[in-house]
Formats: structure tokens, C-alpha cells, sequence
């Protein structure tokens, strides 16, 4: 059958459309809250019914047929649950090897794949003073340092972007240097993903930097090298990733966030 690909879509739903595609089938997801939940139910109802999420209240396998949850400790989170045994016990699972995705997202990040969702900006007087202070982790760092693999999902923007970043909230390759992750006791194999909204990006086997792996419609590997703040690595085999399609537009705004909790959010760039 052939694609119906849509005209109109905006930076949110090419961000969970490049998620939900990056999600393979039979998978455990450990679901941030917001974006990754779209991508994730997204992914559930395309290619992929077999996806497990796991929510930080500690929900893992529910149905999540009765409206978006608006917090990963939502009531709707828990639907027809394969069990329900609280936060540590979710946290254990990724302890254990059981979660092979975790879904994150941060304000800053470095060429490793380090996060920044804790404080901004120069801080003369330290922690306790910062410029800008921000959510913080949550669940992020614990996810981030045991789940198999992360994926992140980011405004791509120069600012967010740095070779050094402000905070080292959730770890990536940390300094990139070889097996750094295992000698700092991590269980996690680090990030494998990160989604923007510019391109679909990964990282060198060798160096752990961040490179280039697709465009997203409207970009090019320039525009998406002018927006970062740091140099990617460009290999020559950088695609063009496929915008979305009508059936995908139409699941996102009609059944899954019809009421644009999410999705409808404006990206501030």
C-alpha cells in the first residue's frame, strides 16, 4: 500500500512520529513523562503491540486505552497492568536488565550524550545559587545510568547544545573515553538516540561523540551543524527521514492526545 505522507505537522508530531519510528517491536520502554508517552502508545498501535512501558510509579504492561496519562504516576498509567509494585520496584527492573529503553529528555547536552535538567548558566556562588535552576532529574539520572539503552528527545537549538554543559544530570558516555560508563559502575550501555527537532542523531562506536544519522523534513546536515553547539561528526550516508504519514498524524491528534495536552504544548526555541 502506498504511503500517504502529511502535508501539515508541526515539531511536536515529527518528534513523536522519529520516536515511535525508533522504538522496535517486543520491547520493555521506561516512559518519561509528556512526548515519550505519545511515542510510545504511537509505536503501540503502528508497528509495534508487543512494546512494554514501564512507568516510574511502577506500572509495567498496562493498556493505555483509557486516555493519555498526564504523569508517569497518573491512575490511567496503571490499566490492566501486568503488575503494580511502586517506584523502586520499577527501578529494579532497569537494575536488572529488564528495560531496554529508557525514554528522556534534558534542557543541555554535550557531545557524549551527557544530560543538564538540573541548573543552567554560571553560578559564582555555587549549587545553591544557579542562574537558571530547572526541574531537576526525577526518575532521569537512575534511568540514564541502567537501562540497556536511552533515547533522548530534545529542542535542537545552539544554546542546548554544548561541548560542556552546565550540570551533569543524567550521565551519557560521561568523558567518552574508553569503557568510562563500566569504570564508573554504570549497568547501562548509554544512549542510543537522540531525537530533535531537527534531525535523528547517534554516536560514533569509537569516540562515543554524537553524530548525524538523519534529517528531519526542511533540514539539511547544515542547518542541523548551524544549530548545535558543538561539532557533530557528519558521516556521508546522513538520510533523509520520511515525514509523517496521514494514518500517524491522524492517531496522534484524534486518538491518542485529542486534547493537546502534549502535543499541542508549544516547543519554546
Amino acid at each position: 500500500m502506498k504511503k500517504e505522507y502529511a502535508k501539515n505537522f508541526t515539531p511536536q508530531e515529527m518528534i513523536v512520529v522519529a520516536g515511535s519510528r525508533t522504538l522496535p517491536d517486543k520491547k520493555v520502554v521506561f516512559a518519561g513523562t509528556g512526548l515519550p508517552m505519545v511515542a510510545i502508545t504511537l509505536a503501540q498501535l503502528t508497528h509495534g503491540p508487543g512494546i512494554v512501558p514501564v512507568f516510574e510509579a511502577g506500572a509495567v504492561g498496562p493498556e493505555l486505552s483509557r486516555g493519555l496519562p498526564l504523569s508517569v504516576g497518573d491512575s490511567r498509567t496503571t490499566y490492566k497492568a501486568n503488575y503494580l509494585l511502586g517506584l523502586n520496584s520499577a527501578f529494579e527492573l532497569t537494575q536488572r536488565g529488564y528495560c531496554d529503553f529508557g525514554f528522556i529528555g534534558g534542557a543541555e547536552i554535550d557531545p557524549y550524550g551527557n544530560l543538564n535538567s538540573t541548573m543552567m548558566g554560571t553560578f559564582p556562588d555555587g549549587y545553591q545559587k544557579p542562574k537558571v535552576r530547572l526541574p531537576g532529574s526525577g526518575g532521569a539520572s537512575d534511568m540514564a545510568c541502567s537501562c540497556e539503552q536511552t533515547i533522548i528527545i530534545m529542542v535542537h537549538e545552539p544554546r542546548r547544545f554544548n561541548e560542556k554543559i552546565s550540570y551533569v544530570t543524567s550521565p551519557g558516555f560521561l568523558d567518552g573515553s574508553p569503557n568510562a560508563r563500566q569504570k564508573a559502575g554504570l549497568v547501562g550501555k548509554g544512549p542510543y538516540r537522540v531525537i530533535t527537532t531537527k534531525a535523528i542523531l547517534g554516536f560514533d562506536e569509537e569516540t562515543s561523540r554524537m553524530k548525524l544519522l538523519a534529517t528531519l523534513p526542511g533540514e539539511t546536515p547544515k542547518s542541523v551543524q548551524d544549530a548545535t553547539g558543538f561539532e557533530l561528526i557528519i558521516p556521508s550516508d546522513v538520510i533523509e527521514f520520511e515525514p509523517p504519514t496521514e494514518e500517524e498524524i491522524r492517531l496522534i491528534r484524534e486518538q491518542i492526545d485529542p486534547k493537546g495536552y502534549f502535543v499541542a504544548k508549544k516547543i519554546k526555541e
